[in-house]
């Protein structure tokens, strides 16, 4: 028998080597991701029950075309013919179009209570929810709260129905494994999971955005349905997602439970929401404001305006302060203020850490009521001035690239009423306000404030750029 030389030995291990790393590789593939569950199927058999789809009608005008007219009414071409009067006088023919849209929700309490998102059942004139048993029932709306994207609605079943159980959303972390059910597409009793990716996420559309972020499939029809913890808990209210393709893309947000949980009370029992004010305008601290004002690192919320005789005012809060506690809870993201005061009971008297010249100080603030007017000057993006007649929004980079706007700030006029004080003095769609009263405005949260404290004086004088040319304009406030 011939002895194997080294050159074969070798050759022999490494191909044993590799034979063995296949089947590692393999097993490895086989088996589930740590912390995975083996199956959704118990938890989705437990929790389906407690969701439900929602289906709305809304009746809405619509301008009729020339091949749109009913068969028993003659059309104007030949009713001008003949010389016959106009069934529509002088007005534009329209007729009425019934619209459906499609939505879930979650069953709150076992005599009927569900909420819902606002923008399911705005505007509905006829709201239907059917159960996973297919029993359907009308719905009367209790209460909504359009800067949460939050409804609560209410049937009469012919028994008790199950009922969610509300978890803890601030005990999240991101990487959690998360369930959520709901109706995409008219599919009923949809379950998809995934983990939560992010969180205090906000899309910049309002000051009370704190969402959680996660790849769980999210589409159209999913609004207003729960997402789950692996406890079966709900930990929030599907409401978004972002997509260029208004499908699903892996990036889905929801409402958390807790911010939900103080909404639902206050509408089932008010019908309204009354928040918590404070009387700051805030700004996030970034690396170069973090270096200015002696931070260690960009956290918290910078105070950029203080509404004079407000709570925060009466607390000695002044500008170029940084907020990075309340009530015991650190703001380590600047959207997580507005959310903590609003939930505060008016009255309340809150402990609050701030950093001034370097250094920490603590102040006490009794909490006021947030009434329409300070709620326009609090949230950012889309505003509209009653006063002027207009309507502004933030210029986004997004925005500035698109328009070829070289500024990084400003508040950007994305409509005008006809027969009112701005569109008299020339104002129209797409100029850009930089100023007002001669002070920066850097977003339309500040050009509110601004314009607020205007109204003394009864006018205010605006610094207006068009086509890359400025110019001011006087107005006077209504």
């Amino acid at each position: 028998m011939q002895t194997p030389s080294p050159k074969h030995v070798l050759r022999f291990a490494v191909a044993l080597l590799a034979v063995l790393l296949g089947l590692g590789n393999a097993v490895a593939e086989a088996r589930p991701m740590a912390g995975a569950p083996d199956s959704f199927a118990d938890l989705a058999d437990r929790l389906s029950p407690t969701v439900v789809n929602i289906y709305t009608t809304q009746t809405v005008k619509v301008q009729r075309s020339p091949h749109d007219f009913p068969q028993e009414e003659m059309p104007e071409m030949f009713r001008h013919f003949f010389g016959l009067p106009s069934p529509f006088g002088n007005q534009t023919p329209q007729r009425d179009l019934k619209r459906t849209s499609l939505g879930s929700g979650v069953i709150t309490s076992t005599d009927g209570y569900i909420i819902t998102n606002n923008h399911v059942v705005e505007n509905a004139d006829a709201i239907s929810v059917r159960l996973t048993n297919y029993e359907e029932y009308d719905a009367k709306v209790i209460g909504r709260d359009p800067k949460t994207d939050l409804a609560l609605i209410k049937i009469s079943p012919k028994s008790p129905l199950p009922a969610v159980i509300f978890g803890d959303s601030e005990r999240l972390r991101v990487g959690d494994w998360v369930v959520a059910i709901g109706n995409p597409f008219g599919f009923e009793q949809t379950v998809t999971a995934g983990i939560v990716s992010g969180k205090g996420r906000s899309l910049g559309s309002g000051p009370y955005e704190n969402f959680i972020q996660t790849d769980a499939s999210i589409n159209p029809g999913n609004s207003g349905g729960p997402l789950f913890n692996l406890n079966g808990e709900m930990v929030g209210i599907n409401t978004a997602i972002y997509s260029r393709s208004g499908g699903n893309i892996g990036i889905g947000f929801a409402i958390p439970v807790t911010t939900a949980r103080n909404v639902i009370s206050q509408l089932k029992e008010h019908g309204a929401v009354v928040r918590g004010w404070l009387g700051v305008m805030i700004q996030q601290v970034t690396p170069e404001l973090a270096r200015q004002f002696h931070l260690d690192r960009p956290v918290g919320a910078l105070v950029g305006e203080v509404s004079p005789g407000g709570p925060a005012d009466k607390a000695g809060i002044k500008q170029g302060d940084v907020i990075i506690e309340y009530n015991g809870k650190d703001i380590s993201q600047v959207n997580s203020l507005p959310n903590l005061v609003s939930q505060t009971p008016v009255g309340s008297r809150v402990n609050m850490t701030l950093i001034r010249g370097g250094k920490k100080k603590a102040v006490v603030v009794t909490i006021a009521k947030l009434d329409e007017e300070q709620a326009a000057a609090a949230e950012g993006g889309d505003q509209t001035s009653q006063e002027l007649g207009m309507s502004v929004q933030d210029l986004t980079p997004d925005l500035a690239k698109t328009l070829g706007i070289k500024e990084k700030s400003g508040v950007l006029v994305v409509n005008v009423e006809g027969d009112s004080p701005a569109f008299d003095k020339g104002i129209r769609r797409g100029d850009l306000i930089l100023e007002v009263n001669r002070k920066a405005v850097r977003n339309a949260a500040e050009f509110a404030w601004a314009v607020n404290a205007a109204k003394k004086q009864g006018s205010l004088l605006l610094l207006v750029k068009r086509n890359g040319h400025t110019r001011y304009v006087a107005l006077r406030l209504k």
